[in-house]
């Protein structure tokens, strides 16, 4: 009875959370074809050289792995509680039913089992038919002569196995946690109760301005004045811009409906006061998410850049690498680099999605106000358009430095063709992220505007039935 409800419960998130199932399948998907690539090169004709590289190669590669299963892991854990959070009042439900707690954690993972195995199937099996295309790209970066190949990697499939096992262990238990420890009103309120302001995000916006300018002077600084000094420190150069992002977006969040002001006429055109109060509350309690976002963005970007260069850009005249030995380092790059694009993607989706489940009550308000479709469907693709534009020109302001640090590599390593890798670099970014707007678009329409419009007909026939009474 359990497996059954919780099966059913699958294929109804199977709809209602499409981007999450789609990052699961995607994650899977990358992690078997970037493993799986050190066989598809070995079964080429590759010469004994070539063969030792590609050899060293597979080793480096499934060890570096283990990197991009954290990344993931992050962004499954974010999912997760997105779910459970969505979902809070129907477990409350089942807490008022007389359904145990260890019950419902059972539920939790048998849900959490299913999508695993769907999305890792799913992954794999369009990873090994994807191979030849992911081969060519292989072939392209190791300078190999390729051919369509279909190949499947046994040890490939049982490494991505073995990570999703992990990864969906620890979100499983991260989410069996949260709901053991909350009670059933907690869990009743939980989908509208708004989250509280943490850490630096209760200090002065004077305060927060000068911290986050200090912070970046110290990280751009040392990136260009000091880039060895950064390298060593990468780590904590990383956490220091992500706090200063963060504290930015806090600065930008308050401070941009004060601005608007000072122009009345367009503020009070449309809902445009409605998505400024919106984007202010949503901004405020989401900075930090939206700084790690802005910051796996800007690192994709660099090291997309860093693995083209490093190997497309050291061809010679004839079109051949100059120095093999970096192609694998420019695979590294490469790979990573959509890795971490398509998690900063996907989580910048998943906020818009919660945030959706969030503001049902104020588009149902709205919808009795008699607001119509039109001016609502636009209210939420200008509140998710800025979401997602906002950390794409943070991450771009932050790559201006990160590639000056890059192109000297390059450039010192004989590396050609810069400018046209770094303008083809940002335009599929750009074009990721336009995609994952779309289908983020069509999801939160989908979530607020039915619900919306219906309430507000429902009002408006309760009124129409009142002025017949009264008549």
């Amino acid at each position: 009875m359990i497996l059954k409800l919780a099966m059913r419960n699958v294929l109804r998130s199977v709809h209602d959370y499409s981007v999450y199932f789609a990052t699961l399948a995607f994650a899977a998907c990358l992690l078997y074809s970037f493993t799986a690539s050190g066989d598809y090169l070995l079964s080429l004709d590759l010469t004994a050289d070539q063969r030792d590289i590609y050899g060293s190669a597979s080793m480096v590669t499934q060890a570096f792995s283990v990197f991009s299963a954290l990344v993931f892991a992050f962004l499954v854990t974010y999912a997760n509680r997105f779910i459970l959070r969505r979902r809070s009042r129907e477990f409350a439900t089942y807490g008022i039913m007389g359904m145990e707690p260890a019950t419902m954690a059972r539920i939790l993972v048998y849900e959490g089992c299913a999508a695993a195995v769907v999305a890792l199937g799913v992954g794999v099996l369009a990873g090994a038919l994807a191979s030849p295309l992911f081969g060519a790209i292989a072939a392209f970066v190791f300078d190999a002569a390729w051919r369509p190949l279909l190949v499947f990697s046994a040890d490939a499939a049982l490494w991505t196995a073995a990570c999703f096992a992990g990864i969906m262990a620890l979100a499983l238990v991260l989410e069996v946690r949260s709901l053991r420890k909350h009670s059933l009103v907690e869990l009743l309120d939980a989908d509208s109760a708004p989250e509280q302001p943490k850490g630096a995000a209760r200090l002065s916006v004077g305060l927060q301005t000068s911290l986050a300018a200090v912070l970046l002077a110290v990280v751009w600084g040392s990136c260009l004045f000091q880039p060895t000094q950064f390298i060593v420190w990468i780590l904590p150069m990383g956490v220091a811009a992500v706090l200063a992002t963060g504290m930015l977006f806090r600065v930008w969040a308050i401070r941009r409906p004060a601005r608007a002001y000072c122009r009345p006429e367009r503020l009070l055109a449309g809902l445009r006061l409605f998505d400024l109060r919106q984007l202010q509350a949503r901004m405020s309690l989401n900075a930090n998410a939206m700084a790690c976002t802005c910051a796996l963005m800007a690192v994709a970007v660099c090291m997309m850049v860093a693995g083209l260069a490093f190997s497309v850009g050291m061809r010679d005249g004839s079109g051949r690498l100059s120095d093999l030995t970096l192609a694998p380092i420019g695979y590294i790059g490469i790979f990573y680099g959509i890795t971490f694009l398509i998690a900063a993607a996907a989580v910048l989706a998943l906020q818009q999605l919660a945030g959706a489940a969030d503001d049902r009550k104020a588009y149902q308000l709205l919808g009795n106000l008699g607001c119509d479709a039109s001016a609502m469907r636009k209210s939420i693709r200008s509140q998710v358009g800025t979401c997602f534009a906002a950390p794409l020109v943070f991450a771009l302001v932050h790559d201006i430095f990160g590639l000056a640090l890059v192109a000297f590599v390059a450039s010192v390593l004989g590396s050609a063709q810069f400018p046209l890798i770094v303008a083809g670099v940002v335009g599929v970014t750009a074009a990721l992220l336009g995609a994952y707007y779309l289908i983020t678009c069509r999801e939160c329409s989908r979530m607020l505007l039915p619900s919306a419009l219906l309430e507000g007909h429902r009002a408006a026939s309760c009124d129409c039935a009142i002025l017949r009474r009264n008549r």
